[in-house]
């Protein structure tokens, strides 16, 4: 057996892509929305001076005890990215102009995906990591964004940089360093390692 029964898997995420990059290696698992204010956090983390990397970790952290304080047996994995520009930090965009908005402000631009992962169980924090992949994304014309915005608009709003890197979104970039998974939200090969390392998987 590649997975032990116990403990129990949860992802504490809404997000398709998550969920498909954990069915993609054979993982059990359920996934389960945990609905928290992210803005709010996001607003109180930059006015506390937190960083990127910790407010990642915290919104991560939020979604999974949302989750584990349901489900204490089991080992609920919680993930977040946020996704930052020469120190300005990107939401969602809400509609189809902010993410034109925000994709010509990323135009020829290296930018960097925080993306935190981290597991809980009975109420104790048992591991996380913090991946930081850094793509570059070309200076793109602007009849280019037109037809791309055409093509994606019911997702865009949907993605922390209006793209999606395993669809027509990888046709912004002209390079990209880390791990695809990362990338999609989720570090995937160190996951596992802690899950080997945990026992949940075998080794």
């Amino acid at each position: 057996m590649l997975q032990s029964a116990e403990p129990r898997l949860i992802l504490a995420s809404a997000s398709s892509a998550r969920r498909a990059v954990l069915s993609a290696c054979s993982l059990i698992f359920e996934a389960k929305a945990a609905a928290i204010d992210e803005g709010e956090v996001k607003r109180s983390a930059r006015t506390e001076g937190m960083s990127a990397e910790d407010t990642a970790l915290l919104l991560a952290e939020l979604k999974a005890v949302r989750i584990a304080t349901r489900d204490p047996e089991a080992l609920v994995i919680g993930c977040d990215q946020l996704l930052v520009c020469d120190g300005t930090w990107f939401d969602k965009p809400p509609d189809l102009a902010a993410a034109r908005e925000q994709l010509l402000a990323l135009r020829g631009r290296p930018h960097t995906l925080v993306t935190a992962v981290l597991c809980l169980r009975r109420g104790q924090r048992v591991w996380h990591h913090v991946a930081k992949p850094r793509l570059h994304m070309r200076a793109f014309s602007d009849g280019f964004l037109d037809a791309y915005l055409a093509a994606e608009a019911e997702h865009v709003t949907s993605t922390v940089g209006a793209y999606r890197l395993e669809g027509p979104g990888v046709q912004l970039f002209d390079r990209v360093e880390g791990e695809h998974a990362s990338i999609l939200g989720l570090p995937l090969l160190p996951l596992l390692g802690f899950l080997r390392q945990h026992g949940v998987l075998a080794a």
